[in-house]
C-alpha cells in the first residue's frame, strides 16, 4: 500500500429547525454564534448538526474517509489536522494505523491533551486510515476487526424532541406501534421533571419496553443517587452519564450503590480514561462514541470492557454518517454488544449526505456493504461542505 500524500478537512453543517434533544426550555436562547446554552446542564449546543470530515489520499490516488466531531467551533479542529498533525501524518503507511494513533497522541502529552479537539482529531485520520486499508484489499472494513458476531445490529431509539411531556408521550407510543421496544430519554430536555417522565412512559408503554435514562452529568452522588432510587421502581435498564466526567471516583462509587444499573464512557476517548473507571468493577454498560475514539481505540476500549464481562452500547450523536458507519462495522463483531444508540432525528438525515446501503429498519441497523466503510460523501453532502485549508 502506498504512502498518505494528502489530507483535507470540510466542515459539514446540516441546517436543522428544532435543535437537538428538542425545542427550547424555560430560560433558553440562539446566541449571536448561533450557539445555545441548554439550562440543565450548563453545556453548549448548535443549532445546526455539523462535523469534520477527513479525506486522506495516498500516492496511489486511493481516498480514505474520516470524521469527528465538529458541533462546536469546527475550524479549531480543522486547525488542529491541517497545522498539526497532516504533516506529521504525510509519508506514513495506512497499514501502520494503530502505531499512527499512538504517535500522533504522544505529540501533545506533555501538554496535558489527553482529549478534547486534539483527540477527536485523530479519531477522524484513524478512521480514514481504516477505510483505505480495507479499501485496497477490496473489503468492508469489519473484516479487518474480528470475526462476525452477527448480520444486523440491535438498536435502541434516542431521544423523544417534543416540547411537552404530553407530547412525548404520543411520540413513544408511536414509535411503539412501529416495534420499537427500547426508549431513552434526555433528561437534560425533561422540562416537566425526570421521574414524570420515566413514568408517563412506563404508564403509556407498558411493562414490556426497556427504558434508559441519559442524565447528561447533571448532578452530584448523592443527587444521582437520589435520581436512582426513584428511578428504580419503574425498571429502567440503565441511567446513563450521571456525574460529571472528572468524578472518577463518584462514578466508581454510583456503580456500587445504585440500584439501578450504570452506563457511562460517551465522553471517553481513549483506552487511558476507560481503564481508571473499569477498574472499581461497578459500570453495568459502557458507551464508546466512535466521534471520539475512532476505530483503534473503540477497539482498544471494548477488549477492556469484554475482559470484564461488561457490555457495550455504543453511542450515536450528531455527524454526517461516516463515523457511525465506522461504529457499526465495529458493532457487528463484538461479542459483548447490548444495542446500538439509534438517534432517530439524525441518521435519518446522515444518510442523505452520503452514497450507501446503510439503514435502519425494524429495530435493527443495516451495516453497509461494499469495500471499506460502505459509504462515501454523495451529491447532497458536497452541498453542504466547506473546504477548510
Amino acid at each position: 500500500m502506498s504512502h498518505v500524500v494528502q489530507v483535507e478537512t470540510f466542515i459539514l453543517t446540516i441546517p436543522r429547525t428544532t435543535p437537538y434533544l428538542g425545542p427550547l426550555g424555560p430560560g433558553e436562547r440562539v446566541n449571536s454564534r448561533g450557539y445555545l446554552v441548554r439550562k440543565g446542564n450548563g453545556t453548549i449546543y448548535p443549532t445546526v448538526d455539523r462535523s469534520v470530515v477527513v479525506r486522506v489520499t495516498t500516492a496511489d490516488g486511493a481516498a480514505g474517509w474520516g470524521e469527528t466531531y465538529g458541533i462546536c467551533a469546527p475550524r479549531a479542529v480543522c486547525e488542529i489536522i491541517n497545522d498539526l498533525l497532516a504533516p506529521e501524518l504525510i509519508g506514513r503507511e495506512p497499514e501502520d494505523v494503530e502505531q499512527i494513533w499512538d504517535d500522533l497522541y504522544g505529540l501533545m502529552r506533555v501538554r496535558g491533551c489527553f482529549g478534547g479537539f486534539h483527540v477527536d482529531t485523530i479519531a477522524a485520520l484513524d478512521i480514514a486510515l481504516w477505510d483505505l486499508r480495507a479499501r485496497a484489499r477490496g473489503v468492508p472494513l469489519w473484516s479487518l476487526l474480528g470475526a462476525r458476531q452477527r448480520e444486523t445490529i440491535p438498536g435502541y431509539l434516542s431521544g423523544l424532541p417534543a416540547s411537552t411531556l404530553e407530547a412525548k408521550l404520543d411520540m413513544a407510543q408511536a414509535f411503539a406501534a412501529e416495534g420499537h421496544d427500547a426508549f431513552k430519554i434526555h433528561a437534560v430536555v425533561s422540562h416537566e421533571g425526570i421521574v414524570e417522565e420515566i413514568a408517563g412512559l412506563r404508564r403509556v408503554l407498558g411493562p414490556g419496553p426497556e427504558l434508559m435514562v441519559d442524565l447528561h452529568w447533571k448532578f452530584d452522588l448523592a443527587q444521582a443517587l437520589d435520581m436512582a432510587r426513584q428511578l428504580e421502581p419503574y425498571r429502567v435498564k440503565f441511567i446513563e452519564a450521571p456525574l460529571k466526567p472528572e468524578d472518577v471516583e463518584g462514578l466508581i462509587r454510583l456503580g456500587k450503590e445504585s440500584p439501578v444499573p450504570i452506563a457511562a464512557g460517551e465522553e471517553w476517548h481513549t483506552e487511558y480514561e476507560a481503564r481508571l473507571r473499569l477498574a472499581g468493577g461497578s459500570l453495568s454498560y459502557i458507551q464508546p462514541e466512535m466521534g471520539h475514539t475512532g476505530i483503534t481505540q473503540f477497539l482498544r476500549i471494548a477488549r477492556l470492557a469484554e475482559a470484564q464481562g461488561v457490555p457495550i452500547a455504543p453511542h450515536a450523536t450528531i455527524g454526517g454518517g461516516l463515523f457511525m458507519a465506522a461504529s457499526l462495522h465495529v458493532a457487528s463483531v463484538l461479542p459483548g454488544l447490548w444495542r446500538h444508540e439509534w438517534q432517530h432525528s439524525i441518521f435519518s438525515r446522515s444518510l442523505q449526505m452520503l452514497d450507501t446501503d446503510m439503514a435502519y429498519r425494524d429495530g435493527h441497523y443495516r451495516l453497509p456493504t461494499g469495500a471499506g466503510l460502505g459509504a462515501v460523501p454523495g451529491a447532497r453532502f458536497w452541498d453542504h461542505a466547506e473546504a477548510v485549508a
